[in-house]
């Protein structure tokens, strides 16, 4: 009984090591495989982006996948801004004015069914869903401290090419902000998301070649200002100088 026993384990064992390796040399195998993404050629892709445009600009609303419900929102916008820039409406006059005329309406409308009737309307309740907003404010929190870090990890001076960006990037919108107000800029940014990501996606075969050599012409502008003006410009000495 004792050697058949010792034989049973010892197949069991020789079993489980064919298993074993048996399954290395199949995962060696599929190792060797070269990848799909290694294989196919890398193209230039605007913004540097390896997904399809639908999934970088993740809302259907601005690639017209609905077009009523784009197109919806878009008359909103245009009508909100016709409403504070043409006709120079102000927020607390226009929220008045469109609950009066609501609860005129609502209120006439319900003592006609109740006189046609002989039963008053039930009005339904309106709730705010909460998780909506808790999750709007979460997205609305974090984004606001990335901000936050990204402005202190520029003021502390350790990029300069960085800082240098981000002052003329601040002074180009001061300029844009000088020649339209608020309401305006914020009217032709939203137009811009409605038709911009939908052209490029319509037309990124054109488009990527073009961005491609402009970016090429722009980091080589860049270089050269750096070897001229940036390089030029006298740093302080270095933490690791200041500790020795």
């Amino acid at each position: 009984m004792g050697e058949h026993e010792e034989k049973h384990e010892e197949s069991l064992m020789e079993k489980l090591a064919e298993k074993i390796h048996g399954h290395d040399s199949s995962s060696d195998s599929d190792n060797d495989k070269p990848s799909e993404s290694s294989i196919k050629a890398k193209v230039f892709r605007l913004f540097g982006r390896e997904r399809s445009v639908h999934h970088v600009f993740a809302a259907d609303t601005f690639l017209w996948r609905n077009k009523k419900i784009s197109a919806g929102v878009l008359g909103v916008a245009t009508v909100i801004w016709v409403l504070f820039e043409l006709l120079e409406y102000h927020l607390l006059t226009l929220v008045c004015h469109v609950l009066i005329f609501a609860l005129v309406i609502l209120f006439l409308w319900s003592n006609a069914y109740a006189f046609i009737n002989k039963s008053p309307l039930c009005i339904p309740e309106v709730h705010i869903p909460k998780d909506p907003v808790i999750e709007f404010a979460e997205a609305l929190r974090f984004e606001t401290n990335l901000a936050f870090t990204v402005l202190r990890d520029i003021a502390s001076g350790r990029d300069l090419k960085k800082f240098l960006y981000v002052i003329a990037g601040l002074w180009i919108l001061s300029i844009v902000g000088s020649w339209c107000n608020f309401v305006t800029l914020f009217y032709i940014v939203f137009v811009l998301l409605h038709t911009v990501p939908v052209l490029y996606e319509k037309y990124e075969d054109k488009v990527d070649p073009f961005a491609e050599k402009a970016m090429h012409e722009i980091k080589k502008q860049c270089a050269v200002f750096n070897a001229k003006v940036l390089s030029k410009i006298p740093r302080g000495p270095s933490k690791e100088k200041n500790k020795d």
